[in-house]
């Protein structure tokens, strides 16, 4: 499994630009997948005895203060909607519930980054509605009934599955543990959420990318330097408490499905390009420390 992992980006890229279209119109299964992407992570883990620690408040700190500054500057300076919602999502995204893969094998705790892969999207789940109902898309709705929207779409994705685990290890522990037995299901469920997403955005670029293009090359060099930015920072928090390389895989290692997903519903569709490129900049940072640790 581990040799597939390399050649799932490109394979995505390559399948997204070619059937663009038809993962456009299967794009409604994605928060599906990634509440069983999550619900398979979670049940493999015991979540009755993870802990919080100052780490996980100083990334979960950064994530929302750092988005939401970043977008009201961005919008200030630039005046494009788009571009500001763009770098918002690209933070305030959820860490990739594949994470403790990567992680764990360049020599993080298991443990602490198990335990931000759960608080972080705990976390998402309740900030992302208030933030997009805030930023009004759909002024219509009110504020709270938008909230509320919003709250029982993301919710249900990523707060959901701990709830859910969390009960069946309670309550229903065989239960969980023939869940678990089904653990490495994840990364076919994941490969697929990532190829319907990107093949959505590529989508979306065709049709309304005509000139746009100022747009998305500002979105690819801000997705390039935030992506620096939030590796390089994760890295100076963690190594504050002992855990350099799992700080900066939890900031900068980001659930690109879901953060597209997001985008393309709650905010402007365009705005996914951010996390797009973020994606290959991403797999790309991680290939390379793979390669590097092996020597």
């Amino acid at each position: 499994m581990q040799r597939l992992r390399p050649y799932v980006l490109p394979i995505a890229i390559a399948l997204g630009l070619l059937l663009h279209r038809w993962c456009a119109a299967g794009s409604f299964l994605v928060p599906y997948l990634i509440f069983c992407i999550l619900t398979l992570s979670f049940s493999a883990v015991d979540l009755r005895r993870l802990k919080v620690t100052m780490l996980d408040v100083w990334l979960m700190l950064f994530q929302v203060v750092v988005s939401t500054g970043c977008y009201l500057l961005v919008k200030l300076l630039s005046g494009n909607d788009i571009i500001a919602e763009g770098v918002l999502v690209g933070v305030l995204c959820p860490v990739a519930s594949s994470v403790a893969v990567i992680s764990c094998l360049l020599g993080a705790n298991r443990a602490t980054v198990t335990t931000y892969t759960i608080v972080g999207n705990l976390m998402v789940a309740v900030v992302a509605p208030i933030v997009f109902t805030l930023i009004g898309h759909h002024p219509e709705m009110g504020l709270w009934k938008g909230f509320l929207l919003m709250l029982g779409k993301i919710g249900s994705t990523l707060a959901l599955p701990f709830f859910l685990v969390l009960a069946l290890q309670t309550w229903l522990p065989k239960a969980n543990a023939f869940i678990a037995r089904y653990n490495i299901l994840g990364f076919y469920l994941w490969a697929s959420a990532l190829l319907l997403t990107l093949g959505q955005t590529i989508d979306f670029i065709f049709m309304h990318g005509s000139g746009n293009w100022h747009t998305i090359a500002w979105l690819g060099g801000l997705s390039l330097f935030f992506c620096i930015v939030q590796f390089a920072t994760g890295r100076m928090i963690g190594r504050r408490y002992g855990n350099r390389i799992g700080g900066g895989q939890l900031l900068g290692q980001k659930n690109s499905a879901m953060g597209i997903w997001m985008a393309n519903t709650f905010l402007s569709p365009l705005a996914a390009v951010f996390l797009a490129f973020y994606s290959v900049y991403q797999n790309i940072f991680n290939a390379w420390q793979m390669a590097h640790a092996k020597h």
